[in-house]
């Protein structure tokens, strides 16, 4: 009784931290003037909204609730925010023509990075929820890398040269290549060419700081028992 109550709990938590942030950039946007908003494409008010953790936080292996609430609250939402932010404030700029070509770009480079940030986290999210292994996405590693024992050996030397800093590693389908690789990503900005992501690693301190501190390696031990391997069989097949 106690689980479910607590579950119920940060369910409700959840929810209501997704539907503040929905009434906040709605009422932005209808405080706008009427004719400011008959004519904007949707590329620039289509808003983003928190997705909630696909898994239950309290029973992962070796990554705490703490930890990934945390990260859900104050990453991943920030990062929500932000890109709502970001949008209306270009908006607010579409049709001043004196605007300067630099000042836009900065926004337009806030609007690539929060974007990543946002997919990013929730492919991560999206692929943590022990599985067991699958056997076409094995075969699929042996194939690219020669054995899965490789993959793995390569996809977790990326993790450790992370640790201490910031940034991504993603085993991806490239669709120009046909070739599924590993991937260094030194931040939101860096992502290969026409890859489809198949596994997501955060390596930004905020992921694992408050359960490990910098012991990073204790943190890539955890998340490896925590991947949900049919979700990333189920992206590979999608991007084949």
């Amino acid at each position: 009784m106690t689980d479910q109550h607590d579950q119920n709990r940060r369910t409700l938590l959840q929810t209501a931290a997704i539907a503040a942030v929905a009434v906040g950039t709605a009422n932005s946007l209808r405080a706008q003037p009427a004719a400011s908003r008959v004519a904007i494409p949707s590329a620039f008010t289509t808003l983003a909204t928190p997705k909630p953790l696909p898994f239950d936080a309290s029973k992962l292996d070796g990554l705490s609730e703490k930890l990934l609430m945390s990260h859900w609250q104050n990453n991943y939402t920030g990062s929500v925010n932000a890109l709502n932010a970001v949008k209306q404030r270009l908006v607010a700029l579409l049709a001043d023509d004196a605007v300067q070509p630099y000042v836009y770009n900065d926004l337009k480079r806030e609007h690539l990075l929060r974007t990543s940030s946002v997919v990013l986290h929730e492919l991560y999210f999206a692929n943590i929820g022990a599985t067991a292994r699958d056997s076409e996405l094995d075969a699929a590693l042996t194939s690219g890398f020669g054995s899965v024992a490789t993959w793995e050996k390569e996809f977790r030397r990326l993790g450790a040269g992370l640790g201490g800093g910031s940034g991504w590693v993603m085993l991806g389908w490239n669709q120009h290549t046909q070739m599924l690789e590993n991937y260094w990503m030194g931040d939101h900005a860096h992502a290969p060419a026409a890859t489809v992501p198949l596994l997501m690693l955060d390596m930004y301190e905020h992921s694992y700081a408050i359960d490990y501190g910098a012991a990073t390696a204790q943190y890539l031990e955890a998340f490896m028992r925590n991947i949900n391997w049919a979700e990333v069989a189920k992206r590979l097949q999608q991007a084949i």
